[in-house]
């Protein structure tokens, strides 16, 4: 009988994509450690057989061995499948941005991904295994107010290419996901209830503006895009992931778009179009 594979996923708070993805890997027949900073958020995941519940906060190091030595008394010391998910988002125009904040999503966005992949990457080797990074299309386009979130996704994805020839004669396969958009809890109202720009911001005027485009709430969005059903999503990429994909994989709703028109279309051309309705052109 064929061993049971193993997946660790970051990230897997209640109505995330981190969770779907916990669901349609169970689903799949995998042994699933699904994780995220308190346990208690993901009451979804608790029931599912063959479903595991870790704390994990990938900005602490300590956090990070813990969950290693738990994996490894499970696994005997393997894993197949590594999920680096964690993220953290901020929406700000760049002028106003926060550094310490900034750094903060780095920690989590980037810094976390490497340090949780370095730590696991013995368990990988050992199953000649899978690590998988989920990026944005945000990390192509110049979307405003995402200036940093777009950076630190990019920088994962520039790692992550990386990595995928370093891992290669250790026979780990490694590639990014290129994420779309898709219906999820990172743009919930709760998140930007207490939004707000500073006083002397360029941008002020534009507040109410940015604050309803950026958040959600009973399922409406504010900028006229049209989401991928989350579960849906998770279960393709699932699939993509079981078959062996490598390299870059553009994925989830407007992913192709914005794959073609950043790689055709003048910048000119790119700038007005991922800049429309974000209300800069009321300050010219």
């Amino acid at each position: 009988m064929a061993q049971q594979k193993t997946v660790l996923i970051t990230g897997c708070s209640d109505g995330g994509i981190g969770s779907a993805l916990a669901k349609a890997f169970q689903s799949q027949g995998l042994r699933v450690f699904a994780t995220a900073r308190t346990v208690s958020k993901m009451a979804s995941l608790e029931q599912l057989p063959s479903v595991t519940l870790l704390p994990l906060d990938v900005t602490s190091s300590a956090s990070i061995d813990a969950a290693v030595d738990a994996v490894k008394k499970e696994t005997n010391g393997s894993l197949d499948y590594l999920i680096n998910k964690a993220a953290i988002n901020q929406y700000l125009p760049a002028l106003d941005t926060n550094i310490a904040e900034a750094k903060h999503m780095f920690d989590t966005n980037y810094w976390g991904a490497l340090e949780t992949t370095q730590k696991f990457s013995a368990l990988l080797i050992a199953k000649k295994g899978t690590i998988v990074s989920v990026s944005s299309i945000s990390a192509h386009a110049n979307i405003p107010y995402c200036s940093v979130l777009a950076a630190s996704k990019r920088s994962l994805e520039i790692l992550m290419d990386t990595l995928r020839v370093e891992l290669k004669p250790f026979g780990v396969n490694t590639f990014s996901v290129v994420n779309g958009v898709v219906r999820s809890n990172a743009q919930n109202w709760k998140h930007f209830e207490n939004w707000k720009l500073p006083d002397d911001s360029l941008y002020k005027s534009l507040e109410q503006h940015i604050h309803d485009r950026i958040s959600e709430k009973d399922g409406v969005y504010n900028d006229g895009i049209d989401r991928v059903d989350t579960a849906q999503h998770a279960q393709r990429l699932v699939d993509k992931i079981l078959a062996g994909t490598t390299g870059t994989l553009w994925i989830g709703g407007q992913a192709g778009g914005v794959k073609f028109a950043t790689k055709y279309m003048p910048q000119v051309v790119l700038d007005k179009l991922f800049s429309g309705g974000c209300g800069l052109e009321k300050l010219s």
